[in-house]
């Protein structure tokens, strides 16, 4: 049957067409795969971990010996329940032990085969593809939206409501694998049990790392509207081994640090914030920077940072050349040069 996009995959695994029997799970999110193929699983059988239901097999076992994944799946089980075949696509390609299986398909049984990234004209993929018994499922890094539906749905499940500053900055550090995302937020749920609502500074202590250090620099050079530290720092991590989504993802952060603290309702109430910074933010610059900026300055700026972070996840070919030109429009701003279309003053008074 035709391919099954990652925006409907959870719905389509939920409810499978009958006919139904062969799931191929591919894509870069190697966590989401292995989340969906145990959907799957659990779904078919009743007990995963009763070796008569559940069968384990490796692609490349499958390769030396085509007619076993055919004996596996036909083999009637001992007790008359149902029956499932997890694989793990390796190195080798077994679409010989597929195609047979495809065409005379198996009665109760169901068959899940964990791939990788796999191309448009991978003969596993085209097979699967192509009959009516099979289902081809992507399985991609999650969206910020869709990263945005989780984390609401995990903290409602735990009795939480989430900061909308929190909740920004979380999606800027999670998304490339599900499984991760979902120890993070387990971490974080853990941590923040006992409070009503989950706060940046529960987010910071759980889930932050120390690509959010090295970045300082950069960060604090394009929030001042330092040119020339900028682009030093720019070249010193273009130089070295980069990870741009951590990089604007510490930029993200510094922007709604000073969203918080400049709509604070008392220059108290900043100061209290301002004393659970990071160590490596230096007070004195964070001062200079919420004096000048405006919210709505700085609400440009975190748009402009969290559009650049989500072009990254989906073009990181482009992360130097987006992060770059995100992190130039902040500093470009702090120097009180607004873009064009901006409305209203970037800066106070």
């Amino acid at each position: 049957m035709a391919i099954i996009k990652n925006s409907e995959a959870d719905r389509f695994i939920a409810r499978p067409p009958e006919h139904v029997f062969l799931y191929l799970l591919f894509g870069t999110d190697t966590g989401l795969v292995t989340e969906r193929a145990r959907k799957i699983i659990a779904r078919a059988i009743d007990d995963p971990k009763d070796p008569f239901q559940l069968v384990r097999l490796a692609g490349d076992e499958l390769a030396a010996d085509p007619q076993r994944l055919a004996d596996e799946a036909n083999t009637v089980p001992l007790f008359g329940s149902r029956r499932a075949i997890w694989i793990e696509s390796q190195s080798k390609a077994f679409v010989n032990a597929v195609a047979p299986v495809l065409k005379v398909p198996p009665r109760d049984c169901t068959i899940v085969i964990e791939a990788g990234a796999l191309k448009k004209d991978s003969p596993l993929r085209s097979l699967c593809e192509r009959s009516g018994g099979a289902a081809a499922i992507q399985c991609y890094p999650d969206s910020p939206k869709e990263l945005e539906q989780l984390i609401e749905a995990e903290a409602a499940a735990a009795g939480l409501s989430i900061e909308p500053g929190a909740k920004i900055f979380l999606v800027s550090q999670l998304g490339q694998d599900r499984l991760a995302t979902r120890l993070e937020l387990e971490k974080l749920l853990l941590y923040a049990h006992g409070a009503s609502e989950i706060t940046i500074g529960h987010v910071e202590a759980i889930v932050s790392d120390g690509s959010v250090l090295i970045a300082a620099g950069v960060v604090e050079s394009a929030f001042s509207g330092d040119f020339a530290a900028l682009d030093a720092g720019l070249r010193h991590i273009v130089a070295g081994p980069a990870d741009y989504h951590s990089v604007l993802a510490a930029a993200l952060r510094h922007g709604l640090d000073l969203h918080r603290a400049k709509g604070g309702p008392s220059e108290a109430g900043r100061r209290s914030y301002g004393a659970g910074f990071p160590a490596f933010r230096q007070k004195d610059s964070f001062d200079r920077q919420l004096r000048s900026w405006s919210l709505a300055g700085l609400g440009r700026a975190i748009n402009i940072l969290a559009e650049a972070i989500a072009a990254v996840r989906h073009e990181p070919k482009l992360g130097s050349s987006l992060a770059a030109r995100a992190l130039w429009s902040v500093a470009q701003a702090a120097r009180s040069h607004a873009p064009a279309s901006a409305k209203g003053p970037l800066f106070d008074g």
